[in-house]
């Protein structure tokens, strides 16, 4: 859900109770400012939601992290 500042500032309660079931998105001047998350859903699920269609399903945190780390590995 999309807000603008004064009316996240007006109905904060409001958009708080909403935070469980969505990410709410704050604007000012039209422009995304700041994003309220479920501070109970990791940053990789989140992210992985954002990215749904967009990347390959075969990609996931595992592999991911695997790639990551693999960029650090010493070779004898």
């Amino acid at each position: 859900m999309e807000v603008t500042a004064t009316e996240f500032k007006t109905k904060f309660g409001y958009f708080l109770s909403l935070v469980p079931s969505q990410d709410i998105w704050i604007t000012k001047n039209g422009k995304p400012v700041a994003r309220l998350v479920d501070p109970n859903v990791s940053a990789v699920d989140a992210i992985s939601g954002i990215l749904k269609g967009k990347i390959s399903d075969s990609i996931d945190q595992y592999s991911l992290r695997d790639e990551r780390l693999s960029r650090y590995e010493i070779n004898d």
